[in-house]
């Protein structure tokens, strides 16, 4: 007979988690079925104390970034036929023993991915004030692509359910993947449920750079909403640019007719606006003829 007790696997992207690897992949193993590190490139002994451990590790030859180990640990899940993909990060913030109530809602078929939020609950106290703020700023963007009522849209601990898994495959390298994948899910009509958590910041142990972070969220999700909506994010501005050239142009032939004379501010003003408003508008129509093209093959 065949158990009907789904298959639960808590996947871990790690880059130089050497001296927090251990107590994650311990504590996650009293609530799954197997672990899975994706050993992103790191250059200390992560890989050989994960192997240790018990748990499966996936090896990048070099640093390619959090969205590359996400990508890579969404394949291995799909590899094992998980039922539940659990999204733990390597450098002990996240709490695994949050995993049963994390995955509960998956379980009881209330979601298709649930967040644990830092800003539900009592986690929030927890969280300094310098992310606090990033973070708030960067799920606001996120919120406008997606789902209206997160409250934190960058959060790295995440469970899936089997659907998530199968139809969300994370292209953005980088920290922009957090977001991409919200923007797909919410694509694909997924339901999206967060939980309050509590995150360890005692040391301030994150090995990302948060500048760096939000710089690179913002981009991924400019990138994604101009792919969707091209007409929109280009043709719009690229209308308006040519709206204003068309009156600089009118304002440079009235001097012009009435005095003979070319002012050049005026009339540069006049050719970058035509200039800049023509490649908007013809990358907008490109870009959805593209995209057009795409949806039908697909």
């Amino acid at each position: 007979m065949q158990s009907n007790k789904p298959l639960i696997v808590a996947c871990i992207p790690a880059f130089n988690e050497e001296k927090t690897i251990a107590s994650v992949i311990i504590k996650a193993q009293r609530h799954v079925d197997k672990v899975i590190v994706c050993d992103d490139g790191s250059m200390d002994m992560t890989a050989e104390i994960a192997k240790k451990l018990g748990a499966d590790v996936v090896s990048h030859g070099k640093n390619l970034g959090y969205g590359a180990a996400l990508a890579t640990l969404f394949e291995k899940a799909r590899e094992e036929n998980a039922d539940i993909m659990v999204i733990v990060d390597g450098d002990g913030q996240h709490n695994p023993d949050d995993i049963p109530r994390l995955i509960e809602p998956i379980i009881g078929g209330e979601a298709d991915i649930v967040i644990g939020s830092r800003f539900l609950g009592e986690g929030v106290g927890q969280v300094p004030r310098y992310r606090r703020a990033g973070i708030k700023i960067i799920t606001k963007i996120t919120d406008k692509a997606t789902y209206n009522e997160l409250t934190d849209a960058q959060s790295g601990f995440r469970a899936y359910n089997k659907k998530a898994i199968i139809s969300i495959k994370p292209s953005e390298m980088g920290m922009g993947a957090s977001a991409e994948i919200l923007i797909k899910a919410h694509k694909l009509g997924l339901k999206v449920k967060e939980i309050p958590v509590k995150i360890s910041y005692g040391k301030d142990v994150s090995t990302h750079n948060p500048i760096y972070h939000g710089i690179d969220v913002v981009l991924s999700i400019v990138k994604h909403l101009s792919i969707r909506h091209p007409l929109l994010f280009y043709g719009v501005p690229g209308f308006i640019l040519i709206m204003i050239a068309l009156v600089f142009w009118i304002w440079t032939l009235q001097i012009f007719t009435a005095t003979r004379q070319v002012v050049t501010n005026i009339t540069l003003v006049a050719i970058g606006a035509t200039m800049v408003g023509l490649t908007l508008l013809t990358t907008a129509i490109i870009l959805w003829v593209l995209a057009s093209l795409i949806r039908e093959k697909v």
